[in-house]
């Protein structure tokens, strides 16, 4: 993938003071890690949502601070849900030259003649695998195709995925991704129970609303 570049700028403002610097169009985050002391700094939202839009966990960032280029992962993603933009990002910074373990999300593709045909019903297993290699060599995700499952029973497993050399899977080799069960006949829905769940969202919502700033 095309190296992520981002630049950030040291952070003197904290607590709730970082209400101010949003307002700028600023995302406020953390730095630290390997050799690393815990800092704080800003970057640009727009550029940041932009350039972040679609990357995993175990995707290399690097930050540039102060002239210097950190490689980093991200650690946590805090969220402002009622207008969708990020709020608070923490990078880890990792070194090039050591191992590190990280979690790979699993992504599912293709049909599988099993569900298709048979009415065979589609159950996972683990979303994500631990690995260990070196930050370089972390993949994004791990895509399993299920369009080979074409009987109910089959199924795959960690031990049926195949990874770079770089990379090994710290998961249980048994552990299962993806298996086709026997489909059950379909039972008539229940009536619906109306007025109770929905009004409390909306209420929680709107409280929300009311506390943001």
């Amino acid at each position: 993938m095309e190296k992520v570049v981002l630049q950030a700028t040291r952070r003197t403002v904290t607590g709730k003071q970082v209400r101010a610097i949003r307002r700028q169009g600023l995302l406020p985050g953390i730095m630290y890690g390997h050799h690393f002391d815990p800092t704080p700094i800003s970057l640009d939202l727009h550029t940041s949502t932009l350039a972040l839009a679609g990357l995993s966990s175990s995707s290399l960032i690097y930050l540039n601070l102060e002239g210097s280029e950190h490689a980093t992962l991200i650690r946590e993603k805090q969220r402002d849900f009622i207008r969708g933009t990020l709020k608070h990002i923490d990078f880890q910074v990792v070194s090039l030259t050591e191992k590190i373990r990280a979690d790979v999300n699993i992504e599912i593709t293709g049909i599988s003649p099993a569900v298709r045909d048979l009415n065979g019903v589609l159950v996972t297993g683990l979303d994500r695998l631990e690995v260990e290699s070196l930050p370089q060599y972390l993949p994004e995700r791990y895509i399993i195709d299920i369009s080979k499952l074409a009987k109910i029973g089959d199924g795959l497993y960690v031990r049926d995925l195949k990874v770079a050399d770089e990379v090994e899977i710290m998961s249980d080799p048994d552990e299962m991704l993806v298996i086709v069960t026997a489909g059950t006949a379909e039972e008539p829905e229940e009536e619906a129970v109306v007025g109770v769940a929905e009004p409390e969202i909306i209420e929680k919502g709107k409280k929300e609303e009311e506390d943001e700033d």
